[in-house]
């Protein structure tokens, strides 16, 4: 039985018995990326103290241009997960392929590959707004003690195991589903460890919010610019409040919090919209849908969409289940 101020490890421990696979082994990956967001964290509480912020020079596959804290947090991430020999493989959204991990023991038998997005929306770190890191965990689906291959990374999101996002704000927290519900996790930096804070966590079915970068309004099709419209409609309960941070990770949390919707559609300037699949889209939709939340690309269920690449993009649509449902409404009388 969770409880509130429970620590992390407590409650993984105590709820180890509710995962299909009780090998112990997700259970330690869970604390790996618990470790690491620990030493993550630290630094971005640095930025502005140390030469950590601004653009690191490089870009990433997409052709984005990389942070210094995109580059330390990937290495960060990578780092830990591979020296606790805890994982075949890892994906991650800055790197051009998929990482195989190696293990020194012959016989090993790690089952589970981990795709992430070390640090969402780190643009915002330069003026010190809440950025995150997000991660998808699935079993390998080609034969233990073999090198993974590219068919372990692309999976559709309902095979999932678990999926959660650190988020760097005013308070760091840590949310994680192993399908069965959602749960918060707060970080007393005094002593390092993740408290239970946010038990069961859950859409409302209705919200308020409607969360979109209204900037690219004229390139948005007529689907999405007609929901817009119906959210700023002053009738009944509208308008709705906009609320837009640029930061997947904390736009989703408040969102899920307060109740409210997230888009990310194509666009004329992004036609297979702008988010990855693997990295953003599957994990979000995964926790969405584990707390009473939707999920879909304006027709399809997220989680059902079969990935063909790992840097794939799709259009994103999340938040409280009524209000997902009326934007594909819309997406739908728009064809």
């Amino acid at each position: 039985m969770s409880r509130q101020n429970q620590t992390l490890g407590e409650f993984i421990i105590e709820n180890q018995s509710s995962f299909k696979y009780t090998s112990g082994e997700l259970s330690r990956l869970i604390n790996s990326i618990r470790l690491a967001a620990k030493v993550v964290n630290h630094e971005v509480n640095k930025a502005g103290l140390v030469d950590i912020i601004g653009a690191a020079g490089d870009t990433n596959i997409q052709g984005e241009d990389q942070q210094k804290l995109d580059v330390y947090a990937n290495d960060k991430f990578i780092q830990t997960l591979t020296n606790r020999n805890i994982v075949c493989g890892i994906a991650s959204e800055e790197e051009d392929d998929f990482i195989t991990i190696n293990s020194q023991d012959e016989n090993h038998q790690n089952k589970y590959v981990v795709l992430i997005d070390p640090l969402d929306g780190s643009s915002n770190i330069d003026v010190n707004v809440s950025v995150g890191t997000i991660f998808s965990i699935y079993r390998r689906v080609t034969p233990v003690g073999t090198p993974v291959t590219i068919k372990d990374f692309l999976q559709k999101g309902s095979q999932q195991v678990a999926a959660g996002y650190v988020v760097y704000g005013t308070s760091t927290m840590l949310v994680y589903t192993t399908g069965d519900g959602v749960n918060g996790f707060t970080l007393n930096p005094a002593i390092g460890t993740f408290y239970l804070s946010h038990p069961d966590m859950q859409f409302p079915e209705d919200g308020k919010i409607y969360s979109v970068n209204e900037g690219n309004y004229i390139h948005f099709p007529k689907g999405i610019k007609d929901y817009i419209k119906y959210c700023q409609m002053e009738e009944g309960d509208r308008p709705y409040t906009s609320r837009y941070i640029g930061s997947l990770v904390s736009d989703f949390h408040r969102n899920m919090i307060k109740g409210g919707i997230y888009m990310y559609p194509k666009s004329s300037k992004n036609s297979d919209g702008k988010l990855r699949l693997l990295y953003e889209c599957n994990p979000m939709a995964f926790l969405a849908e584990q707390a009473n939340g939707k999920a879909s690309d304006g027709f399809t269920r997220i989680m059902d969409i079969m990935p063909t690449e790992l840097h794939q993009r799709v259009p994103f649509i999340c938040g409280s289940k009524n209000m997902v449902e009326k934007a594909e409404e819309f997406m739908r009388n728009a064809q």
